[in-house]
């Protein structure tokens, strides 16, 4: 494969991975120890909050008042279009019972958790999209109980991000971020039902918190740094690939970008143009796009269009745009990616905020073996079985002789004994 590298990404300094876990080991340590009072300490310390930790219902169902019209309709068109496609994921997987053979029956059973944990970041932007795409999904799975956790601004969470967790249909929602958010949700603090899986996006200490908690609380992923690919062909327009290449960059300096184009002019206008409009964005977007395309953005030349669609399988992003002709090839032939963009007019902003499939995607190369957030992740598949008698001889030999030939006596005596009486039947 022959792809030429026309912008490098240098890369940025190596983060404190080890200090992270560390430090999260030792804050989940004390606030199993001391629960509450733990998170208490770490909410005024860490995020300067010493006001009430959970939002009162009526909170929520007034927040709408703070907010424009405008802002209020966005809120329920993006909110009726994840609804609308969770409840179509959720339609496409159903129970069912087959016989095997005469007498053995199988089945599958669709059960929702008990209780799903939603995070909703803080930070430099109010995460409104990030609030809908999972509570809405957790509903949508059917999930009997939905509690959200989200940091608090200077003046407490951002009125739009409470509306959205109330049109999603969160039950409880705790003012509390980071570690002691996430933990707060698994170990059932502040009065709030242990949580079964933890889902939603954020910093890399709530990455590793989850990481840290998996096992007895499922999680959606260990999720990174947003990250997105554009494939652009002669077709496609400079201006829109390198707005869209800005745009994604805006999410900050561990965010990468990447363009791979099979199409040299292209690429070379492109490369004038990223930097001009990061330079028309206002702060403190500005400085996070510009790192983000200094240290981690790529502009790579290929050859032909499979091998733009090879580097875009490599690459797996999480967020793949594919502004090139013959858009059918494309998704048919694509096939490591959290979710595909299709044609100039499908920005990857559309799937951020409104346009249905879930934003909370698999990054840093997850997407060779994981889809994102949707309702399966809510749902346990189960099976089971049952055997009528006349079925028993033909299964009872088959697991006995596999048992024994595996050096399991005692599960062949199971098989065993379940034709014994079946014999005494016939004798008799």
């Amino acid at each position: 494969m022959s792809v030429t590298s026309l912008k490098s990404a240098p890369g940025l300094p190596a983060q404190g991975v080890a200090d992270c876990a560390d430090t999260v080991q030792i804050m989940l340590a004390r606030l199993r120890r001391e629960r509450e009072s733990a998170a208490r300490d770490y909410a005024a310390r860490l995020d300067g909050w010493d006001g009430p930790f959970e939002i009162a219902p009526e909170t929520l169902a007034a927040a709408h008042r703070q907010l424009d019209a405008e802002l209020v309709e966005a809120i329920g068109y993006a909110h009726a279009n994840i609804r609308a496609f969770a409840e179509a994921q959720r339609a496409s997987v159903t129970e069912f019972e087959t016989e095997l053979r005469p007498g053995l029956v199988a089945g599958q059973r669709l059960i929702p958790v008990g209780c799903a944990g939603a995070y909703v970041p803080g930070g430099r932007y109010a995460h409104v999209a990030s609030a809908l795409m999972t509570v809405t999904t957790a509903r949508a799975a059917g999930v009997p109980e939905v509690v959200a956790c989200t940091p608090p601004g200077r003046d407490g969470p951002h009125p739009a991000v409470l509306h959205a967790l109330h049109v999603a249909g969160a039950d409880r929602v705790l003012v509390l971020g980071g570690v002691q958010g996430i933990a707060a949700m698994a170990l059932g603090l502040f009065g709030l039902p242990e949580a079964d899986i933890l889902v939603g996006p954020g910093n890399a200490f709530v990455a590793e918190a989850k990481r840290q908690l998996f096992g007895p609380v499922g999680i959606d992923m260990v999720a990174g740094p947003t990250d997105s690919l554009v494939i652009a062909d002669a077709s496609a327009s400079a201006e829109t690939v390198a707005a869209d290449l800005a745009g994604q960059a805006e999410h900050g300096a561990t965010s990468p970008v990447w363009l791979v184009t099979d199409h040299r002019p292209l690429a070379e206008a492109v490369l004038r143009r990223v930097p001009q409009l990061i330079d028309a964005l206002p702060e403190p977007n500005r400085s996070a796009a510009r790192e983000a395309w200094a240290a981690l953005g790529e502009v790579m030349l290929a050859d032909s269009r499979e091998e733009m669609a090879a580097t875009a399988d490599r690459y797996a992003p999480e967020h793949l745009h594919v502004q090139a002709a013959d858009l059918d090839w494309w998704r048919a032939r694509l096939c490591a990616y959290g979710s595909l963009f299709l044609g100039a007019e499908t920005t990857v902003a559309f799937g951020d905020k409104a346009a249905g499939p879930n934003h909370v995607l698999p990054t840093s190369g997850a997407a060779r073996h994981t889809g994102g957030l949707s309702v399966h992740k809510f749902l346990k598949t189960v099976t089971w079985q049952r055997v009528a008698p006349h079925a028993l001889p033909d299964l009872a030999r088959a697991t006995a002789t596999i048992s024994r030939a595996e050096g399991m006596e005692g599960h062949a005596r199971t098989a065993d004994m379940r034709l014994a009486p079946r014999a005494q039947r016939l004798a008799e």
